[in-house]
């Protein structure tokens, strides 16, 4: 004959959370061990912090502290502060929060510590469980704990957060400093984004400043047809024809990139080996974009015209 599972109430067996729960787990915390990727030992509890007790303190493997926030309830953001306030006041660098019911924007937050910061946070459900007359059994489900892959993605969003402020930095620096010698992008916004451009009096067709980590390039950028692409190689082979005389005026040769697997084309002037992590010589590069912006202009400018 097999049994049913029954959910029994938290409270039902652990009245007060300090004086019930909390002591048990002090006693039991083997319980919470089969549900952690490590072990955890000599527990101790309520240590002070301030004006506040932590519920739990615990070592892992290595004797680093391990802090132990309880609530038999819904997760809210006190408990959750007091995570954050009780790890940092102890020099902790692993923290679990035990609740009866996880709500999702701490699920979310959990998550969000564990790939922006180097402390271990482990959010656990809590609840209590008997089959037929048996006497109730704690059930730990851990909600979110760090993993390697959470690790990595955390690595990756500041990288582009990094990526991001340096290119926006870099536009701000190019785009003051261009506004001295041409008016060519002067209501023009430093962005986050890889490039900058500004119209050329067809819509579609722009004149662009690109940026990468080691490299850089001035273009005519060609997308005015956003079907099919075929007026962009139209544009873009009446502009071939004149491929000698505008590279006479530019002073110097041109990448001429028709692109006939995309949309659009482009006319380039590529720099390597200098970008916007290069943030000792933006002087020199910004410099160089500048100039090759203003002969781009001035020499395809009267095609673009006519």
């Amino acid at each position: 004959m097999i049994g049913k599972i029954e959910k029994v109430a938290l409270r039902s067996i652990w009245k007060h959370e300090a004086k019930d729960f909390t002591t048990w787990l002090q006693e039991n915390i083997d319980s919470l061990n089969q549900v952690l990727d490590f072990q955890i030992s000599n527990v101790e509890r309520e240590q002070s912090t301030g004006n506040f007790n932590v519920d739990l303190v615990a070592e892992d493997e290595n004797g680093n502290p391990v802090i132990i926030e309880n609530q038999l309830e819904k997760s809210n953001h006190d408990h959750l502060g007091k995570v954050i306030t009780y790890l940092a006041s102890i020099g902790a660098e692993k923290a679990i929060w035990i609740v009866s019911d996880p709500r999702q924007e701490h699920v979310k937050a959990i998550s969000w510590l564990n790939e922006s910061t180097a402390a271990e946070f482990y959010l656990i459900k809590i609840e209590a469980i008997k089959i037929g007359a048996s006497d109730p059994a704690p059930l730990f489900t851990l909600i979110v704990g760090p993993s390697e892959e959470i690790r990595e993605a955390g690595v990756t969003k500041k990288e582009y957060a990094e990526r991001h402020h340096h290119r926006k930095s870099f536009w701000t620096f190019l785009l003051e400093r261009a506004k001295q010698k041409t008016k060519l992008h002067a209501n023009i916004s430093p962005n986050i984004y890889s490039w900058v451009g500004t119209g050329s009096g067809i819509a579609g067709v722009t004149y662009n400043y690109v940026i990468g980590q080691h490299d850089a390039k001035t273009e005519l950028y060609i997308d005015k047809d956003k079907e099919d692409g075929k007026e962009n190689k139209e544009l873009f082979d009446r502009l071939y024809a004149q491929k000698e005389a505008i590279e006479k005026s530019y002073g110097g040769e041109l990448s001429w990139q028709r692109l006939d697997n995309k949309r659009a084309s482009r006319i380039a002037k590529t720099f390597t080996g200098i970008g916007y992590k290069d943030e000792d010589n933006w002087e020199e590069l910004a410099d160089m974009m500048i100039d090759s912006m203003i002969r781009l202009e001035k020499a395809i400018a009267p095609f673009i015209n006519k």
